[in-house]
């Protein structure tokens, strides 16, 4: 028996959605389909942002898999200040953004909420 068959569904529920949302916002709007707002949101990062935009795009498809398949609680934690500091980027940068349909206040919440979930739910290995 691994440490993963020992985790309540609840945490495995939340370890594949919020590896979706990351790997996800990885592939589709930096890799794929390069969007026009996050390169605007990249462009305050200075003349490479381009190219940020790909390694931005493979660096949150391995994030989704860190939390998908790691067997710490910690990933949780730096997925929640990753969320919070995300949404304090684009609240200075592109205040507008705040106010669209499927905003990133919503889905930062979401997110956050099923961080804390997973974070609660996990139980300690047993030693």
């Amino acid at each position: 028996m691994s440490l993963f068959d020992r985790q309540p569904p609840v945490v495995w529920i939340s370890r594949v959605a919020l590896a979706f949302v990351w790997i996800y916002q990885g592939i589709v709007p930096k890799l794929v389909c390069q969007s026009p707002v996050e390169l605007g949101l990249l462009a305050h990062l200075g003349p490479l942002y381009g190219f940020m935009c790909s390694v931005m795009g493979y660096g949150e498809m391995l994030f989704g898999l860190l939390i998908l398949l790691s067997p710490w609680r910690w990933p949780f934690l730096l997925n929640i200040a990753a969320m919070l500091s995300l949404l304090g980027f684009v609240s200075l940068h592109e205040p507008g953004l705040l106010t669209e349909a499927f905003n990133p206040v919503s889905l930062n919440a979401a997110v956050i909420a099923l961080s804390v979930i997973a974070f609660i739910s996990m139980r300690k290995p047993a030693a």
